[in-house]
């Protein structure tokens, strides 16, 4: 088994038990949260969601000409701004809005769009030129240089796969599905001889990482309860434990999570309806919670898609397409709306024009609220202005 693979089998736990001989129980645990530490939080929208009927220009003629089958209309878009206004789903997000908490900014992509959702997810997670492979992801390089020491929960990533974006040379991230199965046993009975070989100190670094894992997060998930009703959606449950290992002081500065079902090339109505009514109600208890635990200025949300649709539907849905919004809560952000409105007359081929790089909003999140150098991991983008 080559280092890679094990850090991969050892870096996720997603249920079950885990047996581990004592000796690797032998390190010391990491530190608690930093009064006023900041964390990013990030979900990340799977299949391309399309961001003309999530923030919709209802004022322009032309949505409607482009969208004669699926375009929403002028008496169900709700709170009105700019001649933007949200998907009547969306109705905390305009709450958020409102009380200057949520900043959208317009027509986020990147040079050189690539329609393939494994491609440009890829891209998204790696900050990576359309033209440029990268292995290890932007957050994962991001804490290799941030840890001093080895952190294995500096990053938490709630899935059944490992995330690209936290992919690293270290094991300062961890992936699991649920944090109450999340536990290590030692294997009391197991005879291990100490070796100097250095294979196996790398092995045992790496198997204490899964260890120590579990502690802080039982530890920090043990100290917290919420005091919000989640919706019992998977997006619902997985914010709800983020929510309890920030509140618990679990010191993570990266937590990240996903929600599917977003390739609407047919019956798009009634499915981004549906998805979005799970994302707005999962994100708004979130918010609820860090709110009232005053934490919300120490909390970044990001939501984001690996692209857009075409500007044009096909019918019953929309294809493959470009930009899209990017929607950024807490933190102490603006408040406002970033860019102008999607330019409806000015296509490259059917498609809207990106015009702030993905990467200026990752540079940004680095140098505003982690305090971190972002040219350090390759980023050359400037920052957003207005954004904090």
């Amino acid at each position: 088994m080559n280092r890679r693979n094990f850090l991969t089998l050892t870096g996720t736990f997603t249920g079950g038990t885990l047996l581990l001989p004592d000796f690797l129980h032998a390190f010391g645990s990491q530190s608690s949260l930093v009064i006023g530490e900041q964390c990013l939080v990030f979900i990340q929208l799977n299949g391309g969601n399309d961001g003309l009927n999530t923030f919709i220009p209802y004022q322009d003629p032309l949505y409607y000409d482009y969208r004669s089958k699926i375009a929403l209309s002028k008496n169900d878009v709700i709170s009105s701004n700019k001649g933007m206004a949200f998907h009547p789903a969306l109705k905390d997000f305009a709450t958020m809005q409102q009380k200057d908490d949520l900043t959208i900014i317009q027509n986020v992509g990147y040079p050189e769009p690539n329609r393939s959702h494994f491609r440009s997810q890829e891209i998204w997670q790696t900050a990576s030129n359309s033209n440029q492979y990268l292995s290890n992801g932007w957050l994962g390089r991001y804490l290799d240089l941030q840890c001093k020491e080895h952190q294995p929960t500096a990053g938490v990533n709630f899935d059944n796969i490992d995330n690209l974006a936290l992919k690293s040379n270290e094991l300062n991230s961890i992936t699991l599905k649920d944090p109450n199965k999340f536990k290590i046993k030692p294997d009391n009975n197991q005879a291990v001889k100490l070796s100097d070989n250095p294979q196996l100190d790398f092995v045992r670094k790496i198997a204490d990482s899964v260890s120590e894992g579990s502690e802080d997060i039982q530890k920090a998930f043990a100290k917290s309860t919420s005091q919000t009703s989640y919706p019992k959606t998977g997006l619902g449950k997985n914010l709800e434990w983020i929510s309890r290992l920030i509140k618990g002081n679990l010191n993570s500065k990266v937590y990240y999570t996903s929600q599917g079902g977003y390739d609407t090339h047919d019956n798009q109505v009634t499915i981004q309806q549906r998805n979005l009514t799970e994302l707005n109600d999962a994100i708004y208890s979130f918010y609820t919670e860090m709110k009232e635990a005053q934490l919300l200025q120490n909390v970044t949300l990001v939501v984001f898609s690996e692209f857009g649709r075409r500007v044009k539907d096909n019918g019953r849905g929309t294809d493959h397409g470009t930009a899209a919004p990017m929607f950024i809560i807490g933190g102490n952000n603006k408040g406002t709306i970033i860019g102008n409105n999607p330019n409806l007359s000015d296509l490259d081929h059917g498609d809207l024009k990106h015009e702030v790089d993905f990467r200026s909003v990752y540079a940004t999140l680095l140098q505003s609220k982690m305090n971190f150098d972002y040219t350090t991991i390759g980023i050359t983008n400037n920052v957003v202005s207005g954004l904090f």
